[in-house]
This record gives structure tokens, C-alpha cells and sequence, in this order.
């Protein structure tokens, strides 16, 4: 069983400029099938900006994703883990901090995202979210990146 974040862990980065706009952030999550990128600059970690952050901090309130940039709207300074942390400490920081996705930090500069998904598919592999982590989006094979649109199931 996996003990260390680095065993768990999405390696490699997402990463926009502070000043992007929120549109190359989501056209990067979309194309990527991820739900955040990390906000760098110089390869330092400035923030974190999820697709929630974009919904909720931008789009809810009317403002031009086209105009706004990333670092205006990302978590900065956002709770990081090393990769040689144990799980439990990733398990324990997502808990305390009621946040799903942890960047891993090493030597100051971002190596990968452990996901709550990522651990659970480690800690527990039959379980539901685990389960659900490996599912492909909408039920699609490939991920629903070149579909036609979103699946539209019966009473919806």
C-alpha cells in the first residue's frame, strides 16, 4: 500500500501566469480533464484557481472571464504538501482545510496535485469515490473532451 504522497500524486504541473485570463485557465483544465491549475510565476507557486474558483468568484458575479486575470480570482498561498509527506498528513491537511486538491511542493517548486480522488483510490480502491474518481466524465470513454456535447440522461 501506497505510504507517500509522491506514490499517490498526479505528477507533473497545470500551470498558467498570474496574469492569464480565467478563459486560458479553463480551455487548460478542459484540454488537460482537470478541475485546477496552478497559478506560477518564475516556477513559484502563487496560488491555486479551480473551476469552482472561476464559477464562484467570476462568471456568478458577471465579470469578462476574457478580462479577468487568474491571480485575481485563485486561492493564494494555498496548503501544500512535499512528496515525501505521508498520506496522512495529505488526508489530515484536506480535512482541516475543507479543500479536495493539495499542490506537492518540493524545494519550492510545484511537482504535482494530490487529489482527494488520488487517495482514495490509494487508501481504499473498492470504495464508491474511488469508484467515482476513475470515471470517465458524463460516462464517455474518452472523457467527454471530444463528444458532441454533455450526455442528457432521462428526466433531466
Amino acid at each position: 500500500m501506497a505510504q507517500f504522497v509522491r506514490d499517490v500524486m498526479t505528477s507533473g504541473v497545470a500551470a498558467v501566469q498570474p496574469d492569464a485570463s480565467l478563459v486560458e485557465a479553463a480551455q487548460l483544465m478542459r484540454a488537460q480533464d482537470i478541475g485546477d491549475v496552478l497559478v506560477t510565476q518564475d516556477g513559484v507557486l502563487l496560488g491555486v484557481v479551480t473551476d469552482r474558483d472561476i464559477a464562484l468568484r467570476a462568471v456568478a458575479d458577471g465579470v469578462d472571464p476574457l478580462a479577468v486575470s487568474c491571480r485575481s480570482v485563485c486561492t493564494p498561498e494555498p496548503v501544500c504538501v512535499g512528496p515525501d509527506d505521508h498520506i496522512s498528513e495529505a488526508v489530515t491537511l484536506m480535512r482541516v482545510n475543507a479543500v479536495r486538491r493539495l499542490p506537492v511542493v518540493e524545494n519550492g517548486t510545484p511537482v504535482g496535485v494530490v487529489s482527494i480522488g488520488d487517495l482514495a483510490r490509494a487508501q481504499d480502491p473498492d470504495s464508491a469515490l474511488a469508484d467515482i474518481s476513475r470515471a470517465a466524465p458524463d460516462g464517455c470513454p474518452d472523457g467527454g473532451a471530444t463528444g458532441p456535447g454533455p450526455v442528457r440522461r432521462p428526466g433531466w
